[in-house]
């Protein structure tokens, strides 16, 4: 299978599948209890990859701090008015082994899951989770020389950083894995990149995952670039992304890299192996709600943003429907879904549920779907599976003042798509609280001549416009607050 220049994903988190699925069976599901309609639904509804979240073995260890833990244990009460011990599972980026859960069938579950996706042209995403692993991880006992090791003063000045763990030759003084602005995860040991050998074993599990899935989306990838990792441990490391993503690629052509990656590091990243890297900084200006700050954004050149990862939600951010207004949620998923790079759908996302599940549940509450939200969002998928927003030219355009004094131009984002053939699509948002208007030249010259008609597929909106108008004083638009077109030109 290849991979489109602007491809789709879908996250699922898999516990909270299956758990969904559990009540709905009676029984314990695995993962060969995804029915089969659900890939059907994803693959029609042009999505390229389904990022099974969380399949990997976790332990009892970092469990046992995820169910002690008074600040999680709050967040849980409130997600889950019915709250039960056996709800916490743990998070899922305390990995104890890059094998597949048992409770979810294991190995041989994942293959067969892989292979009924890839019979509806779907590609399986996995986890890797590079800088910790659990605190049972069979290399604190074999490998100690994989983990940061500390005093008795550092863990009694920072507690919130450093544990005590108890293996056969007695107790050690280990750090809990963490970046540099934050505490520590308690629930986690930070794994040590001055070694080699362990940069040479983690590519190893690299390997063992690549034989399992098509890609891998890396948690937290930038805190193992040398730089951050000196800034945090003082340790000098060498650089382990391009030896890792070259290695694996060798082995597996057309594996798919994913970061994790926030402080501007997602050029960087880019420039290590990654195939496409979170994209945070636009999903921060527009929950800014200014139209300036995300144009301004979207100036990047394509060698940028054809690599970004772009998202409204995820399972480390709030809910879009929490988070943004309806109008200005639907808005705002135009310009993310609509833009070059990988379109990064979360579940839940398309019912416009509001209540974001912490990583250490295996359940979630119920909530009921917004069928309006849900009937948006098929509009929109429907308008991606068409090849221009998947292969086509992209190309951000400038809206002009419709008369002398009128400012509200400015609050206008929008975007052409040309594809093969006369494919052309314009996409155009007032990203505001307000009535605005504008001109906008269109970057098609041969319209000129011909009556075009601008068919909305988000709506049933259809306007008929002459082409010399469209390529010289450009289209009029005035657009109600939060509006949002995305338009198919074709000729009457």
């Amino acid at each position: 299978m290849t991979t489109p220049r602007y491809p789709s994903l879908f996250q699922i988190n898999t516990r909270v599948r299956l758990s969904e699925l559990s009540t709905t069976l009676g029984r314990q599901a695995t993962l060969d209890d995804v029915p089969d309609a659900e890939l059907d639904r994803l693959a029609h509804d042009g999505f390229d990859f389904v990022w099974f979240l969380g399949v990997w073995q976790t332990g009892e260890a970092a469990r046992r701090v995820s169910a002690s833990n008074p600040e999680w244990l709050a967040e849980y009460h409130r997600v889950l008015p019915d709250f039960r011990d056996a709800d916490v599972t743990g998070s899922c980026f305390a990995v104890k082994d890059y094998h597949v859960h048992a409770d979810f069938g294991g190995d041989e579950a994942l293959a067969r899951l892989r292979d009924r996706l890839r019979r509806r042209g779907l590609r399986l995403m996995l986890d890797f989770v590079p800088n910790h692993v659990a605190p049972d991880h069979v290399w604190v006992e074999s490998h100690p020389d994989f983990f940061i090791e500390g005093t008795e003063a550092q863990v009694a000045d920072a507690p919130h950083n450093w544990t005590r763990i108890e293996v056969a030759g007695g107790s050690r003084i280990l750090a809990y894995g963490r970046d540099p602005y934050f505490a520590g995860w308690p629930d986690t040991l930070q794994l040590n990149y001055g070694n080699l050998a362990l940069q040479e074993a983690l590519i190893g599990e690299l390997h063992r995952i690549a034989r399992q899935c098509d890609g891998v989306r890396c948690d937290m990838a930038m805190l193992v670039l040398p730089d951050v990792f000196q800034r945090t441990w003082n340790i000098a490391t060498e650089p382990f992304w391009p030896r890792a993503t070259t290695a694996v690629r060798a082995a597996a052509p057309g594996f798919v890299f994913m970061a994790e990656v926030y402080w501007d590091l997602e050029w960087t990243l880019q420039h290590q192996g990654f195939d496409f890297t979170y994209d945070k900084r636009l999903y921060d200006r527009l929950e800014h709600g200014s139209a300036r700050p995300v144009r301004e954004h979207l100036y990047a050149g394509l060698d940028f943003q054809d690599h970004l990862a772009r998202f409204l939600e995820n399972h480390d951010e709030p809910r879009a429907a929490a988070t943004f207004p309806p109008e200005r949620h639907r808005a705002a998923a135009v310009i993310t879904f609509l833009s070059p790079g990988l379109r990064f759908v979360h579940q839940g996302q398309r019912e416009g549920k509001r209540v974001r599940i912490p990583m250490h549940l295996g359940r979630g509450p119920a909530e009921p779907a917004d069928e309006a939200i849900g009937a948006f969002y098929d509009a929109l998928l429907a308008c991606l599976r068409r090849p221009a927003y998947r292969e086509g030219q992209w190309q951000l355009l400038g809206a002009v003042s419709a008369w002398d004094g009128n400012e509200s131009h400015d609050a206008f984002i929008a975007y052409a798509w040309s594809g093969s053939g006369d494919a052309r699509h314009l996409v155009v948002v007032n990203y505001a609280d307000h009535h605005s208007q504008c001109r906008l030249a269109v970057p098609w010259p041969e319209l000129v001549g011909s009556t075009w008609r601008l068919q909305d597929g988000l709506s049933t909106a259809a306007y008929d416009r002459d082409g010399a108008e469209l390529a010289g004083r450009g289209l009029y638009l005035d657009l109600p607050p939060w509006g949002r077109h995305a338009f198919t030109i074709t000729r009457v």
